[in-house]
């Protein structure tokens, strides 16, 4: 009898958390950058007109963004302390739960991060909505850990 294929579904992307230096970081809504991009450089091989040749340059990772709804000032002093000129890096972990949110199913580890841009709420009185603030992270390697 032919062995039958256990069938695999992705996993959703709203449950995950943040965690700072192994510590969690606060709720966010939205998780942004995890995206690494390799530079290829063209090289044409003398005498051979039909090959262009692709080597792989370097690796360059986008920024870290996270949003969520204003809960205190842990976000805006992370900030404010690279602001002043004391640029604390912090290790970070972004993990994707497992459906009931209990255990990580997909790890990425971001190190050397600091924040390099906050973006505050849009503030509407016409509508009824969470301020939510932006804080993007710059960071110096991306590796998937799980």
């Amino acid at each position: 009898m032919a062995e039958v294929a256990r069938r695999t579904d992705p996993f959703l992307g709203f449950r995950f958390a943040v965690l700072r230096n192994e510590q969690p970081v606060g709720g966010f809504s939205e998780v942004g950058g995890l995206q690494l991009e390799t530079e290829v450089l063209d090289y044409a091989e003398g005498g051979m007109n039909d090959v262009l040749h692709k080597l792989p340059v370097r690796t360059k990772q986008a920024n870290l963004q996270l949003k969520r709804g204003i809960a205190d000032r842990t976000l805006w002093d992370w900030h404010e302390d690279v602001v002043s000129g004391k640029v604390t890096r912090w290790d970070v972990v972004v993990l994707l739960l497992d459906p009931a949110g209990n255990s990580p199913v997909a790890q990425w580890a971001l190190h050397r991060v600091y924040p390099v841009k906050w973006i505050g709420p849009s503030l509407n009185a016409t509508q009824n909505q969470v301020a939510v603030e932006t804080l993007e992270l710059v960071h110096e390697g991306l590796s998937r850990m799980r």
